[in-house]
């Protein structure tokens, strides 16, 4: 199979390789983290641009780092929300023929040519999502997320969408639709949250982090009692 793999293919595999090289290098030290989506035609006097401003802000001085997709309209509201208290504000910029330009909220900057490279990164280093109203690209990212926590391929985080005006529509055709056809569970709706409060936001990723730091902690006490060596019982101090 490699040998058929000539010219322009060979040195895809490497452009591949070479975005998740920088990516785990760049992002490996960034912290908790949420990922933040929404439409990149969304302008700054739309209610939902000032919001993601607000929720950003209010994650990041809570300690989180903010991922977007480095672009315009919510994706800026997000990583402008992130700077303004000094939070770190990350950008996984890629190449598109149209609307892909790069804000400049963004104090860590990467840029991609491919967008399941991309991905990849929005997952690995989230605690949770926030889907703010989007496009096709914002549905791909939170369906993902969705298909991957369901199929139990990466550990469970909030997968939140954000304001139910926008939202409720796709939600009451999952219940009313996909349950009935039987194509998902009740169970697969329970991974989403629905809210149009910032300071829920903030709650729902804190417990989540709250349970992660309490699950990290008993892993670490019952590898270090499996590490102790047990001492074997023995006759001595026992009269004859």
């Amino acid at each position: 199979m490699v040998e058929d793999l000539k010219g322009k293919e060979t040195w895809r595999l490497f452009r591949i390789m070479s975005e998740f090289i920088e990516g785990f290098d760049e992002l490996s030290d960034i912290g908790p983290a949420v990922s933040i989506f929404g439409s990149a035609r969304i302008n700054q006097k739309n209610k939902y641009y000032k919001t993601c401003v607000k929720v950003a802000d209010i994650l990041s001085k809570n300690g989180y780092t903010i991922i977007t997709g480095g672009g315009p309209g919510i994706m800026e509201a997000a990583n402008r929300g992130a700077v303004a208290n000094g939070g770190t504000s990350v950008g996984l910029n890629i190449t598109l023929p149209m609307e892909q330009k790069s804000n400049r909220y963004q104090t860590k900057s990467l840029n991609f040519r491919y967008f399941f490279a991309r991905k990849v990164m929005f997952v690995k280093y989230a605690i949770g999502y926030v889907c703010m109203p989007g496009g096709f690209g914002t549905m791909d990212e939170f369906f993902e997320a969705l298909t991957l926590i369901q199929t139990h391929k990466i550990y469970p985080f909030p997968l939140i969408l954000f304001g139910s005006e926008y939202w409720t529509p796709l939600l009451e055709f999952m219940r009313t639709t996909m349950i009935k056809y039987k194509t998902i569970d009740d169970s697969d709706l329970a991974l989403i949250r629905l809210t149009d409060d910032p300071m829920e936001v903030l709650d729902i990723i804190n417990k989540h982090m709250d349970r992660k730091m309490m699950y990290i902690k008993s892993a670490s006490e019952m590898k270090k009692d499996a590490a102790q060596p047990k001492l074997k019982k023995t006759n001595r101090g026992k009269g004859r």
